[in-house]
């Protein structure tokens, strides 16, 4: 007579959940930085707001109710504050850029000798207002990218997916993360106690009088999530030989170094020519560093997120998107810079506008992420 034969529990497998589901963070972040370096390489007010357009249109259909899912709002005002205050300083302080539109005269302090080609007061142009208006535009657009990815990817679920040689960095910088979504958090909450005390919520008094709690709760909170992730274990490691520890470190820094160089290089015209192999060398030490640093982690992974198609679809876009525009850029400079002396109507290349729109894809890759039950 055999005996029942008991079955096991079902072996675990990394294939994504059918229903709602967190994107991995990873992916999120390389969208918004494919965004971000497309705005790095034109000024064309048309193609900055059509980048922003995009990021708003997708933060819109894929966010969650979390938290820190809020803070896309203050990243929107903190983008049209900095392109205010670059108007305000070529209004006040001049700009470089030479013009012949006279749209005003302010009153000019007279300065001494050493202050020369610095002024205050003077002519204000029409090109020079433009220039500001562009270069603050280009600012206020990268914000918007930042503010999107900090909406979409949540800032725990991304340290999870660090690789070792990273984590104890990743630790600050996500602790660090989380300082702004708490802040908006806390924002809302006082603001909603000042409404239900028969109190005002709008005005500089009532900004004044929650500012130094919003602060206080937010750093607090902080503090607590790195208390509770020291009470945790993380930032632990193996016992490896100094020597592969300093190994480690160098080849990381120096990769980083020579990715951050080769970008810099990608993005200026004329630097493809040795950018290309230094981005190269820099990411082969990186990986090397990346995979000594491994051996020091010791920490386990626990549902750990997956990789799949939307995953490849939303960083793809965001490659797309950065590949396309610093190509046509270089095809079509006149397209992607238009010029202020003479101040000329910026115009709308088709091309460029399919390249743009190829950032949508996550509004309807992505997966919806799940809410949460009140």
């Amino acid at each position: 007579m055999t005996e029942p034969r008991v079955s096991g529990p079902p072996r675990a497998t990394r294939r994504p959940p059918a229903g709602p589901r967190q994107l991995h963070p990873g992916a999120w972040w390389l969208w918004a930085l494919g965004l971000g370096a497309a705005a790095t390489r034109t000024t064309n007010p048309l193609l900055l707001l059509l980048l922003a357009a995009v990021a708003g249109y997708v933060v819109a259909a894929r966010r969650g109710d979390a938290p820190w899912s809020r803070s896309y709002g203050a990243f929107l005002r903190l983008g049209l504050v900095v392109l205010g205050i670059r108007l305000v300083f070529a209004v006040l302080l001049g700009s470089p850029v030479p013009g012949t539109h006279v749209l005003l005269t302010l009153p000019e302090v007279p300065l001494p000798d050493w202050a020369q080609g610095v002024r205050i007061g003077g002519r204000v142009t029409l090109e020079g207002l433009l220039a500001a208006l562009y270069d603050g535009l280009r600012l206020a657009t990268l914000l918007v990218c930042v503010g999107a990815a900090n909406a979409l990817a949540s800032p725990a679920r991304l340290l999870r997916t660090l690789p070792g040689a990273l984590y104890e960095a990743g630790v600050a910088v996500v602790v660090a993360m989380t300082f702004a979504p708490n802040l908006v958090a806390d924002v809302r909450r006082l603001r909603a106690a000042r409404r239900l005390r028969g109190r005002t919520d709008r005005g500089i008094a009532a900004v004044l009088s929650v500012g130094l709690p919003v602060l206080e709760g937010a750093l607090e909170r902080s503090v607590a999530l790195a208390a509770a992730m020291d009470t945790r274990g993380f930032g632990r490691t193996a016992d490896v030989p100094r020597s592969l520890a300093r190994t480690t470190a160098l080849l990381t820094l120096a990769g980083l170094l020579g990715i951050c160089l080769a970008a810099y290089g990608l993005l200026t015209a004329g630097g493809a020519g040795w950018a290309v192999p230094v981005l190269l060398l820099g990411l082969a030490a990186a990986s090397a560093g990346l995979l000594l640093g491994s051996r020091r982690s010791v920490r386990t992974r626990y549902r750990p997120d997956p990789w799949a198609l939307p995953e490849w679809l939303t960083a793809g876009s965001g490659a797309a998107v950065a590949a396309s525009t610093i190509w046509l850029a270089g095809v079509d400079p006149a397209a992607f810079a238009p010029t202020v002396v003479p101040p000329t109507a910026p115009a709308l290349p088709l091309a460029a506008v399919l390249a743009v729109l190829t950032g949508l894809v996550p509004a309807f890759a992505a997966p919806h992420p799940p809410r949460r039950v009140s």
